[in-house]
């Protein structure tokens, strides 16, 4: 008897410890961390995904929208093998709207660290890029970007069109239009399918009842919340259910139709305070190259 149970609790340990293993398996970084005498990254505690590089003394520092996360190992490497100059480069990949603030007030807290860097390059949307007009010495468009629907592998809530998140049943990951862009655009487009019903069905019913979640990052949040089964549907970029797809995680993505849908424009700006101004330049350069388009589309953003 003795012996059943001292069995019984060890399968209910491994059991226990197989399911905590589990709770972080689609855990970020998604992204190649770089090479480094200690990785202390520990999902779930002591992990920052959306800052990479080298975050002393850098030769280059970029604020990427925070969507393009999933470019950046490629850019980078191609970067610095063109520009072998610019060894250390720091990269943030936060929502668009936190950036912007973080450029105007000059600093950003995350957990205890503090950052100051002031960057040569804030890529965003066109609207948020006009915006700021005055901060910037130099603009171009790079890419273009359309929404659709993340779901879990089968689509089990047999969602078919942007009217079906109307159901109460259903569970959504919805972009906090506080927070980020994409938050309007998608009400844009729950206007277009089923007018200012639907989006009050979506943005205040559903959010009163907790049927929709409303992300503060949702590049991270969205795709963690479908995988964990928390989410019937996310809307989001097609180029985040591309990236989804290609590191093996079971989503799969729902096509919104043009007449619902909306391109964002992709703007890269030099900043006039640019502290490297030279390697600013010579990154906008590489980013109107073949080579940093054709990794753009291999991530299901579009160039022309």
């Amino acid at each position: 008897m003795k012996n059943f149970l001292l069995l019984g609790l060890t399968i209910a340990l491994l059991g226990a410890q197989e399911i905590k293993a589990q709770e972080h398996r689609f855990d970020p970084p998604w992204n190649n961390p770089p090479e480094s005498a200690l990785n202390f990254t520990v999902p779930g505690i002591d992990n920052i995904p959306d800052l990479y590089g080298d975050i002393e003394n850098p030769q280059l520092t970029v604020f990427f929208a925070g969507n393009q996360f999933m470019v950046v190992d490629d850019l980078l490497a191609s970067f610095k093998k063109e520009y072998p100059q610019y060894e250390r480069i720091f990269v943030e990949t936060l929502p668009p709207g936190i950036l912007a603030k973080q450029i105007k007030g000059g600093s950003i807290t995350i957990g205890n660290l503090r950052i100051t860097h002031k960057p040569d390059i804030y890529t965003a949307s066109k609207r948020a890029i006009n915006e700021m007009a005055d901060y910037f010495s130099h603009t171009q468009v790079y890419c273009y970007n359309n929404i659709c629907l993340m779901i879990p592998k089968g689509n089990p809530a047999n969602i078919r069109t942007l009217n079906d998140l109307g159901n109460d049943k259903v569970r959504i990951s919805m972009p906090n239009p506080q927070w980020e862009g994409i938050g309007e655009q998608i009400k844009a487009s729950y206007k277009k399918a089923g007018g200012e019903q639907l989006v009050k069905k979506i943005m205040d019913d559903k959010v009163k009842d907790g049927s929709t979640y409303l992300t503060k990052i949702h590049h991270r949040e969205s795709p963690m919340r479908v995988l964990y089964g928390q989410a019937d549907a996310a809307p989001v970029w097609a180029s985040e259910v591309v990236y989804q797809k290609l590191i093996g995680h079971p989503v799969e993505g729902i096509t919104i139709p043009d007449a619902q849908n909306t391109t964002a424009t992709y703007v890269a700006a030099k900043l006039k305070n640019a502290p490297h101004a030279q390697a600013a330049d010579d990154f906008l350069k590489f980013m109107d190259s073949p080579t940093a388009k054709n990794i753009y589309k291999k991530y299901g953003f579009t160039v022309d």
